[in-house]
């Protein structure tokens, strides 16, 4: 498995990213994760929808908190085209809690706790903490990766309106 290192921070801090990196125009990788019911979903069963990956280290944590939040909020005005996951190596119970506690109930919870395969084939599982790096892709209608924004440091946000942006151009 490839190692890539001054991709991402954890306040300042440099961090080693595991698993190769993608690009616009690749296709993108096809991984079965956990949803909060442990039944196993596969990344490609949402193939004819717009779908938007958010990448999180644990939706415990403040900043991965306000993210999901956020996205679930978006998520009301962009119809039924567009599905947005996001995915953690929390346990699925732990995700079920939080989305109940949060009231999020537009984005979908996806664990990678049990292979971190996800976190492998998109290039974002951190090598020293076995946490997923934050981050964006964008899969088009034909699981084709249109977009892709890597957080640099893992304690801030992305930017949502140049995901928006994004999601718009392909809607």
């Amino acid at each position: 498995m490839s190692e890539r290192s001054n991709v991402i921070t954890m306040h300042g801090n440099p961090l080693t990213l595991l698993g190769n990196e993608l690009k616009t125009g690749d296709k993108a990788p096809d991984v079965t994760l956990l949803d909060n019911d442990l039944s196993p979903v596969a990344i490609s069963s949402y193939k004819g929808k717009v779908c938007v990956v958010s990448s999180v280290p644990s939706l415990d944590t403040p900043v991965c908190d306000i993210e999901t939040r956020r996205f679930n909020q978006e998520a009301e005005g962009l119809g039924e085209d567009v599905v947005i996951l996001t995915v953690s190596m929390d346990l699925p119970f732990a995700q079920k809690r939080w989305c109940g506690a949060a009231g999020v109930d537009r984005v979908i919870t996806l664990s990678d706790h049990r292979d971190a395969s996800f976190g492998s084939a998109y290039g974002m599982l951190i090598k020293e903490l076995r946490l997923l790096a934050r981050g964006i892709f964008i899969i088009d209608r034909e699981g084709i990766i249109s977009y892709i924004q890597i957080v640099k440091e893992v304690s801030e946000e992305p930017d949502y309106a140049e995901v928006m942006k994004e999601i718009k151009k392909l809607v």
